[in-house]
């Protein structure tokens, strides 16, 4: 029996960008700790794969695609996660897209396009969804930020500028919300290898630097960030707001390594 403070049963949570990568991960641990989930993204077919994951742990789920750009989208999705559950306690939003390219030649469309979705789109869903907490008076918002949110990453100049902000607005909204129930915080994980950064770290120069620069000598396993995911949407944080959580293997501690 786990410790009831850090048990989810009977809220529901909603996992932007949770048809994949970080956001599948912490999906199915939010599940595993008793919260229905419903797991969107903008792809159907990955949408209902995420949901009959979630359902396949015992826990209700919704087949609602969601396009973090789309203002409306996002109305849609709360709309049927409210006439299915009544109410929606936990948020994670983790849409992310990412290119890498020296700042000089960067495409100020493809920058504008990064920053809508990790940025922005981060903002749109914390207002939809905020207000129905803030209304309610209680909700839990956990925001995906990055170690690029707090130093920097060669040639990823918008990814970078994105989490940064993801991380200001994190606290932002904390301050704003705090008198009404919700709590804000984020969750900036080191290098975990996923779909979406897979290829510039395997065997690469930049891969060898980041497990030279990692006290732990290895990357993350998607798996290692469900406990900060369980504890931030649980009642254990109830006065943790506002909060950037490392899950970092040591990286952002670390000056001399040997």
């Amino acid at each position: 029996m786990g410790h009831p403070l850090l048990d989810l049963t009977g809220k529901t949570a909603v996992v932007i960008g949770g048809t994949s990568g970080i956001g599948l991960t912490l999906a199915k641990g939010l599940a595993v700790a008793g919260a229905d989930v419903v797991a969107t993204g903008r792809r159907a077919d990955l949408v209902r794969s995420a949901a009959d994951e979630i359902r396949a742990l015992g826990r209700r789920s919704l087949d609602v695609s969601c396009d973090v750009t789309d203002f409306s989208s996002i109305e849609r999705l709360r709309d049927a996660a409210l006439a299915e559950f009544g109410a929606v306690e936990i948020l994670i939003n983790s849409a992310g897209r990412t290119k890498r390219m020296p700042t000089l030649d960067f495409p100020e469309p493809e920058w504008q396009s990064i920053i809508d979705t990790n940025l922005t789109g981060t903002l749109r869903a914390c207002q939809v969804f905020g207000r129905h907490m803030v209304e309610r008076g209680y909700g839990r918002v956990i925001n995906i930020a990055s170690i690029a949110s707090l130093v920097s990453l060669r040639e990823v100049a918008a990814y970078a500028a994105s989490k940064a902000a993801v991380a200001s607005l994190t606290k932002s909204l904390a301050i704003e919300w705090a008198q009404n129930g919700v709590t804000v915080n984020a969750i900036a994980p080191g290098v975990f290898l996923t779909d979406l950064n897979s290829a510039l770290l395997t065997g690469t120069d930049r891969g060898r630097e980041f497990l030279l620069r990692t006290p732990m000598k290895r990357f993350g396993k998607l798996e290692e960030l469900i406990g900060a995911a369980v504890f931030l949407a649980s009642e254990a944080a109830s006065y943790v707001t506002g909060h950037i959580l490392l899950v970092d293997g040591g990286t952002l501690a670390s000056g001399v390594n040997s």
